[in-house]
């Protein structure tokens, strides 16, 4: 699809009056006058309505109104989004494009932010949402001012600021599944302009699934203490915040909500290049823990960091500095349960520590020609060791009593430069161009070894590897090394976007973009031919390429007076050398990364809202994506005849409709009561099964909300009480077959009450 035919799609929705792009949440402290809403999508302020971009933006009032307590629960509030849980770490999927390589060498394809800063591991983006001013869900490539690994979009949860007075608030749920929601927030002014405020939060919550063995002990899934304190605000020319934060997650976590295959498939079914048949079953028989755990799931992680955010306005240009440095320490024990039916011990320990540098020189502000350059730096650093236990170890090798991949330093270093213009043809029509140029490096020096009881084993080890690869592989005390994993490799990527956009008098916006966007390569585990021990890979199979997109995208966004909204957005993406992740056996087990060929995107986003008086609110939406491989063969040199070209790509349904209705009870001088209902229906989607040369079905469903909330005069505190998922509808998250056998499951109904109270 060529960008002209884009813009006449674009015009036909016009002239059909249907919508796009998400403007919840309209009240809290970034609410102006119009209902709009402040938002820094460009890394300036601007609002909502006038940002030529595809974006979504909800408040922390809307958060705690729709019962959004972590990044996961953003996919029933935002158009084409998914974030599922997948063992390691949550998966992000935009307009279905994913990532699904979740280790310590995998990048994202959308980049998770918090307060701008990009959080590398996946398993850092689960943290809880509280005190948070809004969440902002950018779609499409925004790499020119955001970066790599931002091919899919950007999420970027953003903290409320210090300010000069005092404030403060307790938020409070509790649940079935046991689940405990707490927040306390403090608010101190300095004087002139500055504050220092102090945030805290509670969370805990049982797993999804049930077990049949009652007597069992179930851990909670999710038990994470968090704080953040920050210092800042504006005096003078400066405009600063200084912020820490802290969190401890302990839990089941990683296995927390895993069950086996046969729970929503048929088994039987799951023959090579056949898509295995889906069962209809009840919740409680989904939720069914057939297989119950041998082993502890247990984790431990701590994560921590400070950041600082400085804009010194020298008059004719705006100097800013963004700059952070975190810290993840992880400590987990699990079960793993191998090919649905053999339970198994596995340890996983881990230090990940990141830092970044941002400069932005912003120019030009009031005048026709304006816009920002700048420079940006990362670094990130791991040590880590995956242990998988017995009875694999003995499996793999007999004697064995640990199978580990330790691995370490593993290194990424990202350097760019970058600069986006603006030039006003007029007042109300806007050109705008950018380009960034990005070198990446990644480089790794692990291995994969055999832990044995005792020096009996080890010599038995060796003495089975001499006769059988004529060479004794290296051992040290009664650790021995089966491979040695090396990989050291420099990209280099210049990405551009080309907009127009034109304000309507009286009516609204209206803007079109071409822009590209890429996500950084990689290396799978191994080495090169001669580089180490048992090194046997070629360049081509040990390293894979950046993921690549062009992207074409036009929409609108019309206000009919202040009771009716219009926004629409059509958009189609070129993708190459997509990357996509496999589970192998052979020669050890490990994920396999490889480039997919291509895949195209065509999509339609539409959003309206209509409030006719001041107690009714309806919005309705709609969204049709098809999100395709166009070229992808899985294995071209052993079975070049069979291709996954048409298929759908993971969590992408073609068609997603949404409705909601709010209505407001006002009680005078006593407050007022609002109910809320809001419904999603969504068509099937696939999730691709390399392992077995075929796709697990979720078939269509519906998931309706409703919460009825009281709010005493002046906002002083309220009472909620919430329903979600109605129809206790289990979706699947994440579904495979081989080794790791089993599916990730979404949440079940939910439901309980909410209160807070304001000083």
């Amino acid at each position: 699809m060529k960008l002209i035919k884009t813009v006449c799609m674009v015009s036909a929705i016009a002239l059909c009056a249907p919508v796009h792009a998400q403007e919840t949440a309209q009240q809290g402290a970034d609410a102006v006058p119009t209902g709009d809403i402040v938002v820094t999508a460009t890394r300036q302020s601007t609002l909502l309505s006038k940002t030529p971009i595809t974006l979504s933006a909800i408040t922390g009032d809307g958060l705690k109104d729709a019962g959004i307590t972590d990044a996961r629960a953003l996919t029933t509030a935002v158009p084409n989004l998914a974030l599922t849980d997948s063992g390691d770490a949550p998966r992000i999927s935009i307009r279905g494009v994913t990532s699904t390589d979740t280790t310590e060498k995998g990048d994202p394809s959308a980049a998770f932010l918090l307060d701008g800063i990009y959080i590398a591991r996946p398993a850092d983006t689960l943290g809880s949402f509280y005190d948070v001013e809004r969440v902002e869900v950018l779609r499409g490539p925004q790499g020119t001012l955001y970066g790599r690994n931002t091919t899919a979009g950007v999420i970027n949860v953003i903290a409320k600021a210090p300010v000069d007075a005092f404030h403060a608030s307790v938020d409070a749920s509790y649940g079935n599944l046991d689940s405990v929601d707490v927040s306390g927030m403090v608010n101190v002014g300095l004087g002139n302009g500055l504050g220092i405020r102090a945030a805290v939060n509670y969370q805990r919550q049982n797993p999804y699934y049930t077990l049949s063995n009652s007597d069992q002990r179930t851990d909670p899934y999710r038990d994470t203490q968090s704080a953040r304190l920050s210092f800042g605000g504006e005096t003078g020319n400066l405009k600063f915040v200084i912020r820490g934060d802290y969190s401890r997650t302990r839990g089941t976590g990683v296995n927390g909500n895993f069950v086996t295959l046969d729970r929503f498939y048929d088994v039987s079914t799951l023959t090579l290049k056949n898509d295995p048949v889906y069962v209809g079953r009840s919740s409680d028989e989904q939720r069914a823990l057939t297989v119950e755990p041998a082993y502890r799931n247990w984790r431990d992680n701590k994560a921590y960091g400070i950041m600082g955010d400085f804009t010194y306005d020298f008059g004719p240009v705006q100097l800013t500095y963004l700059g952070s440095y975190r810290k993840t320490e992880r400590d987990d024990t699990r079960n793993l349960l191998l090919f649905g039916a053999l339970n198994n011990s596995a340890f996983f320990t881990g230090d990940f520590k990141q830092d970044s540098h941002e400069l932005r020189l912003a120019f030009g502000q009031g005048s026709r020609f304006h816009g920002q350059v700048g420079g940006y730096y990362f670094h990130e650093k791991s040590f880590l060791e995956y242990n998988l236990g017995n009875p694999l170890s003995g499996i793999v090798a007999p004697g064995a009593i640990g199978f580990a991949f330790p691995q370490g330093p593993t290194v990424s270093r990202s350097k760019a430069a970058f600069g986006q213009v603006t030039f006003d043809i007029t007042p109300d029509f806007h050109l705008t161009g950018g380009v960034r140029y990005t070198n990446d490096f990644k480089s790794r020096d692990g291995a994969t070894v055999l832990d044995f009881a005792d020096a009996a084993g080890v010599a038995a080890y060796q003495a089975a590897q001499l006769e059988a690869n004529g060479a004794t592989p290296p051992c040290t005390g009664l650790r021995c090394t089966v491979n040695e994993n090396i990989a050291k490799k420099t990209w280099n990527k210049t990405i551009w976007k080309v907009g127009l956009d034109y304000d309507v008098p009286g009516l609204g916006l209206i803007y079109a973009n071409v822009s590209t966007g890429y996500k950084a390569g990689g290396f799978n585990d191994g080495c090169i031919a001669g580089s180490g021990f048992n090194c046997f890979l070629t360049p081509e199979a040990l390293y894979y390429n950046p993921e690549n997109l062009k992207s074409y995208e036009a929409g609108l966004k019309f206000r009919v007076s202040s009771a009716f909204r219009l926004n629409a957005s059509v958009f189609h993406y070129d993708y190459t050398d997509l990357q996509v992740s496999q589970g192998v056996l052979k020669p050890v087990p490990a994920t396999l990364i490889s480039n997919a060929g291509k895949a195209k995107v065509d999509g339609l986003e539409l959003e309206a809202t209509l409030q006719p008086g001041d107690n009714d609110k309806f919005e309705l939406g709609y969204t049709y994506t098809n999100a395709r491989y166009t070229d992808f063969t899985p294995e071209p040199e052993t079975d070049p005849t069979f291709n996954y070209n048409g298929l759908l790509l993971d969590h992408a349904p073609k068609h997603v409709a949404t409705a909601a209705w709010t209505h407001t009870f006002p009680l005078g001088d006593a407050g007022k009561v609002d109910v809320g209902v809001r419904s999603r229906l969504s068509s099937e989607y696939f999730i691709i099964d390399l392992n077995n040369k075929s796709q697990f079905r979720q078939p269509g469903f519906t998931k309706t909300d409703a919460t009825i909330t009281y709010t005493a005069p002046n906002d002083r505190y309220y009472v909620q009480g919430f329903v979600k998922n109605i129809e206790d509808n289990i979706t699947i998250a994440h579904a495979a077959s081989g080794v790791g056998a089993g599916v990730f499951i979404e949440a079940p109904r939910t439901y309980g009450v909410r209160a807070g109270v304001k000083f």
